[in-house]
C-alpha cells in the first residue's frame, strides 16, 4: 500500500501557490495620492455572471463568484463610504433574470439617495445591460460600442414528435387549463390557453420595458417603441436618439470626471468592496490558517443587535435535504428549509424572518412541508420573490405574513402536473422484451413500460385533484380571499409581479431591502433600526463543498457553458425532471423561461 502523504503535501503546496497568486491579484487597494492636493475616489464594479440567489460560502473564496447579496452589499458599502464620491458600473451581459435586475436597480438607487452619482460604462450592451444602465445618472459608450434593445421574445421547444420517433409516450396529467408543464412533451404546438397566458406575460414585460426606458431617459413612450423596433444602434446613433449620454473611451471618460470634479487626482478603485485576502500562510500557523480557509471563517453577527433571518429558497423544490446538482446549481430541500426556519424561531435575537424565493417549484410534498413550517412560525415571516416564485415557489410564499415581488417576477402558476413517460415503443425499437407478473388492479401506476390503465388514470387524477384543491384553498386562506376568486386566478396561470399585485396574489412590489423593512415593522422594530442579518441555510465551507461534490458540479457546468450555454441548461432540466417525476404530483412552472 502506498502512502498518500506525498500527494497530499504536493496538493497543499499547489493550493498555497494558487492562494498566493489570488492574494497578489485582488483589486480594491487605493493608489497613493498627495494629501495636499484634491483627490476624488471613484468606485468601479463589473457586473457579470449569474449572481446566484444563494447564501454563498464563507472564507477566502467568497468573492470569487459573488452572489446577488454580496454584490448589492458592495454598492451599499459605496453609498456609505465617505471617501467614495461616485460609482462606475460596467455591465457585461450578466446572466440574470428580471427580479435580480430590479434588485440591482434598487441598490443603484440607494447609492444615488446617498448623494453620489452613478455612471454606466457600456460596450456591447444587450437590453439587460441597458436596463441596469438606465438606472444610472449617465451612460457612456466607446465609439465602437453597440446597443441592442430588441424587445421581448419567448421561444418554446416542443418534443412530442421527437418522443414519437423514439417510441416514447408522455402520459402526463395536468390540473388547471393553464398548467401547461406537460405541453412541451405532449403537444407539438401551444394550446390556446398556453398561448393566451404567455401573450399576457409578454405584453406586461414589454410595457414595463417601455415605461422604464421612457421614465429613466425622459423619452416619449411612443418614441421608445419606435427605437425598440429599430433595435440595433451604434454608439453615435444611441447618443443621437437620447439612449446614452456620452461617446468616450475609458481614458477620456476618466479625464472628464476628473475635470468636472476640479480635482488634481482621480483614484479609481477597481472591484470596489471585494474582500482583501491577506491571510499569512507562512510560519508555524500557516497550516492552521490553510485549514481555516477550508472550514469557513465567515463573519458572524455581533450578537449585540437584533437579527433578521434571511432564509434562501433558491432552486427546484425537492423532499429531503438540499443537494447540489450534477451539472451545478442547488435544490431546495424541504428538510433543509424547515430546519432553517426552526433555527430562526429558536434564536432569541432573531426578530423576524424574510424568505427569499427564487424557485420554479417542484415537489408538492416538499412545498407543503415548507408551507406548514411557515404558518406554524410564531415570529413574522415576509416573502421576497426574486426572478421566479411560481407553482411550488408560490406555494411556500403564500403562508407568509406579507409577500413582496419585483415588477417582473414570474409567479402564480397555481396548478398541478404529474404522470410518467411510457417506454414500450422505445423498447420495441431497440429489441427489449419486458414480461410482467402483477397483483393488484393498479400495480402499474409507476411502471415505465406502458401508459396508465383506466383505473390507474382514475386513481392518479383523484390524487392530483386533491392536491390542487389543497393548493387553491390554502392560497385563498393565506391571501384572505374567497376560494371562488382564487380559483379564477389559479388553473395554472402565470403572472408577472405587477399583475400578481393587481389581483391580490402579492402585497407589494419591492426589493429584498423593502421586505426586510416590512419584517422589522411586523416585529415591532423601527424600519430604519440597525439589525444584523442571519443568513440561512448557513453558507457551506470549501471543505463541505469538496466533500459533497458541489464544486465539481459547478466546474462541470462552467465547462459545458463554455462550449454551449444552452446545453448546460438542458442537462440541468433533464436532471430535474428525473428527480421530480419520481414523485406522484409536481408543482412546477410550465417550462424553463428565459426572457430576452
Amino acid at each position: 500500500m502506498q502512502c498518500c502523504a506525498p500527494n497530499l503535501l504536493r496538493f497543499s503546496r499547489l493550493l498555497v501557490t494558487c492562494l498566493v497568486v489570488q492574494v497578489s491579484v485582488v483589486a480594491g487597494d487605493e493608489p497613493a495620492a498627495d494629501p495636499n492636493e484634491k483627490t476624488v475616489h471613484v468606485a468601479r464594479l463589473v457586473i457579470r455572471g449569474d449572481l446566484p440567489e444563494t447564501a454563498g460560502h464563507p472564507g477566502l473564496f467568497s468573492d470569487l463568484q459573488p452572489n446577488l447579496r454580496q454584490f448589492t452589499g458592495r454598492l451599499d458599502k459605496a453609498a456609505m463610504d465617505k471617501k467614495v464620491t461616485a460609482v462606475i458600473l460596467r455591465p457585461q451581459n450578466p446572466r440574470i433574470g428580471r427580479g435580480k435586475l430590479a434588485e440591482l436597480r434598487a441598490a443603484i438607487g440607494r447609492v444615488q439617495s446617498a448623494g453620489k452619482r452613478v455612471y454606466a460604462q457600456l460596450q456591447m450592451a444587450t437590453a439587460r445591460d441597458y436596463m441596469l444602465a438606465c438606472a444610472c445618472d449617465e451612460i457612456v459608450m466607446p465609439e465602437s460600442g453597440t446597443l441592442m434593445i430588441t424587445g421581448i421574445r419567448v421561444e418554446m421547444a416542443f418534443f412530442k414528435d421527437t418522443l414519437d420517433n423514439l417510441g416514447v409516450e408522455a402520459d402526463l396529467i395536468q390540473v388547471g387549463n393553464f398548467k401547461g408543464a406537460a405541453e412541451p412533451l405532449t403537444r407539438n404546438s401551444m394550446s390556446g390557453e398556453f398561448r393566451t397566458q404567455y401573450e399576457s406575460l409578454i405584453d406586461d414585460l414589454y410595457n414595463h420595458l417601455v415605461e422604464t426606458i421612457a421614465s429613466d431617459r425622459n423619452i416619449d413612450p411612443e418614441q421608445v417603441r419606435r427605437l425598440i423596433d429599430q433595435g440595433l444602434f451604434t454608439a453615435v446613433e444611441a447618443q443621437a436618439a437620447g439612449l446614452i449620454d456620452h461617446v468616450a473611451y475609458d481614458k477620456e471618460f476618466r479625464a472628464e470626471l476628473q475635470s468636472a470634479s476640479e480635482a488634481e487626482h482621480l483614484v479609481l478603485i477597481e472591484d470596489y468592496g471585494k474582500r482583501k485576502n491577506d491571510l499569512d500562510l507562512s510560519g508555524p500557523f500557516g497550516f492552521m490558517n490553510l485549514m481555516q480557509l477550508f472550514t469557513g471563517g465567515a463573519d458572524k453577527p455581533s450578537g449585540l443587535r437584533k437579527k433578521i433571518a434571511i432564509v434562501y429558497a433558491a432552486g427546484p423544490i425537492t423532499t429531503g435535504k438540499s443537494v447540489p446538482g450534477v451539472f451545478g446549481g442547488q435544490t431546495v430541500g424541504s428538510d433543509t428549509i424547515v430546519e432553517a426556519i426552526e433555527k430562526a424561531e429558536d434564536d432569541q435575537n432573531v426578530a423576524a424572518t424574510v424568505l427569499r424565493v427564487d424557485s420554479p417549484g417542484g415537489s408538492a410534498i416538499g412545498s407543503d412541508q415548507i408551507w406548514k413550517a411557515i404558518v406554524d412560525a410564531k415570529k413574522p415571516i415576509v416573502a421576497s420573490m426574486g426572478d421566479m416564485a411560481a407553482s411550488g415557489g408560490y406555494y411556500i410564499s403564500m403562508g407568509c405574513d406579507k409577500i413582496f415581488a419585483e415588477p417582473e417576477t414570474l409567479t402564480g402558476s397555481i396548478g398541478v402536473v404529474g404522470g410518467k413517460l411510457a417506454l414500450q415503443g422505445l423498447y420495441d425499437k431497440v429489441g427489449i422484451h419486458v414480461e410482467t407478473i402483477s397483483r393488484g388492479r393498479n400495480s402499474g401506476l409507476l411502471s415505465s413500460k406502458s401508459r396508465f390503465s383506466d383505473s390507474e388514470r382514475e386513481a392518479w387524477i383523484r390524487m392530483m385533484s386533491e392536491t390542487y384543491l389543497q393548493f387553491v384553498s390554502k392560497a385563498a386562506l393565506g391571501r384572505g380571499m374567497p376560494a371562488e376568486k382564487m380559483e379564477s386566478l389559479a388553473a395554472g396561470r402565470l403572472w408577472t409581479g405587477r399583475q400578481a399585485q393587481q389581483h391580490g396574489l402579492v402585497d407589494s412590489l419591492g426589493s429584498l431591502e423593502d421586505a426586510v423593512r416590512q419584517a422589522k415593522q411586523l416585529a415591532g422594530l423601527d424600519a430604519d433600526q440597525k439589525t444584523d442579518w442571519l443568513i440561512l441555510p448557513e453558507p457551506k465551507s470549501l471543505l463541505d463543498q469538496l466533500m459533497e461534490g458541489s464544486m465539481f458540479g459547478a466546474q462541470m457546468r462552467h465547462a459545458i457553458d463554455a462550449i454551449d450555454p444552452d446545453a448546460g441548461i438542458r442537462l440541468s432540466d433533464l436532471e430535474l425532471v428525473r428527480r421530480l417525476f419520481a414523485e406522484p404530483s409536481v408543482l412546477l412552472v410550465p417550462c424553463r423561461i428565459s426572457v430576452h
